[in-house]
């Protein structure tokens, strides 16, 4: 690693806390810092737009309002980072590499005081649905696997570090051998990428990006996009009801950990499980006729592959399951589709269930989950669901995961034609 890249490791800017909470800053593999006082006195003096906001609002009126008081902390300048166009260019911007603001649009989370910081998560909590491991705790989870990542990777990389890896890396630790990235994945950026005005590449919860594409409204339409590595929400609000939750991009790495508290994180296992619950189920002339004759070695519909689904459909049609199988079929699908309010998966679930029949189920590689390329995917007239296992880019003796949710018909809130 290079004397540079190994400072830029350092300094991240890390991010975490409970929901709701004004959040501390950590420097990764150090202590406590927080917004300089000349940063705070800039940001008091140089106040954006400001933009009304209704405690009391229900539904997207209250992720509207949410947003107004998240850009309500921010200056002009950083106002003008976070609201961009709703143009297919943005909203197509988002990768699963640790490629930063190169291939990302919208503010950084490692730019914000705490009191922004706080504001823009309380943004996410809104927006997305509640429960275990799903919507809003998915998405902390998965930045602290991306700290836990970059400490890890840190460790590796430097010379002087002590054996047995990072202090708060899980008890599994990295190969001595990690690279920042794996020497075998592409360089370019999706197609469509705005060009970026900074690198800001790595790993860790400080290089995530939010942008509002389109102005936060209960009346016109606009897009929530957040992401960094391993994480992409898209939601696209329309007159006031939410058009498209997807694409839905999320991965881990490890996939499992213990942190320094004692509690131990498995941010995908609950996608996991309800596909190991569903093959499980399977007759060995059900898997047969499921068996995919290709091999993956990530999914296929990631970034920069928008509108590419297959023109024949292939595994195993539900219509042919049992009526528990099928039941197993749709709690394989919530945890994707609860990455989005309550009351909007409700209805795509409703979607979903009455496409049941029409939907097909099919994998690649072994069921376990557990092995590079293993694969299973779930394909309907609406729902596209893949989850894939890769080995590992920093922990080398263990796979991770990439998973994408996305809707024949809803991606980008059916904002775009990519035919």
């Amino acid at each position: 690693m290079s004397r540079d890249r190994t400072r830029q490791v350092r300094n991240r800017r890390t991010w975490r806390g409970v929901a709701g909470a004004a959040t501390a800053i950590v420097l990764v593999g150090g202590g406590f810092a927080v917004a300089n006082a000349s940063t705070d006195s800039a940001q008091k003096t140089a106040v954006g737009v400001q933009r009304p906001v209704h405690k009391d609002a229900k539904g997207v009126a209250a992720v509207v309002s949410a947003a107004n008081a998240f850009l309500n902390t921010l200056t002009s300048d950083q106002q003008a980072e976070t609201l961009l166009d709703l143009t297919q260019a943005n909203a197509t911007a988002w990768s699963n590499l640790p490629c930063g603001s190169s291939c990302r649009p919208g503010i950084q989370t490692g730019s914000l005081s705490d009191d922004q910081l706080a504001a823009l998560k309380n943004v996410l909590k809104v927006a997305l649905g509640t429960g275990k491991s799903t919507g809003y705790e998915h998405v902390l989870e998965t930045l602290k696997a991306d700290d836990v990542l970059a400490s890890a990777q840190s460790t590796s990389s430097s010379s002087d570090a002590p054996t047995g890896g990072a202090s708060d890396a899980p008890s599994a630790t990295a190969s001595s051998t990690a690279t920042d990235v794996p020497t075998d994945v592409p360089t370019d950026v999706p197609t469509g990428t705005p060009p970026s005005g900074g690198a800001g590449g790595g790993y860790g919860s400080g290089i995530y990006f939010l942008a509002f594409l389109g102005t936060p409204s209960a009346t016109g339409t606009w897009q929530l996009h957040f992401g960094g590595h391993h994480l992409a929400v898209d939601i696209t609000y329309k007159d006031g009801k939410v058009a498209g939750a997807s694409p839905y991009f999320t991965g881990v790495e490890p996939t499992t950990w213990t942190d320094d508290d004692g509690t131990t994180y498995s941010p995908l296992a609950k996608f996991r499980d309800g596909l190991l619950k569903l093959t499980g189920s399977l007759t060995t002339e059900q898997l047969a006729e499921a068996k995919l004759s290709e091999s993956f070695s990530d999914v296929l519909l990631g970034p920069g592959k928008d509108g590419d689904f297959p023109e024949t459909k292939e595994g195993i049609k539900v219509s042919e399951l049992s009526p528990k199988q099928k039941k197993l079929v749709l709690e394989a699908i919530h945890p994707w589709v609860a990455n989005v309010d309550d009351a909007t998966a409700k209805q795509l679930m409703k979607t979903y269930e009455r496409e049941l029949d029409q939907t097909y189920v099919s994998y690649s590689g072994g069921t376990a989950l557990d092995t590079q390329g293993d694969y299973v995917r779930i394909d309907g007239p609406s729902v596209w669901i893949e989850f894939v296992c890769q080995n590992g880019v920093v922990y080398r003796d263990q796979v991770h995961y990439h998973t994408v949710y996305r809707d024949h018909t809803r991606d980008y809130g059916n904002e775009f034609s990519f035919s």
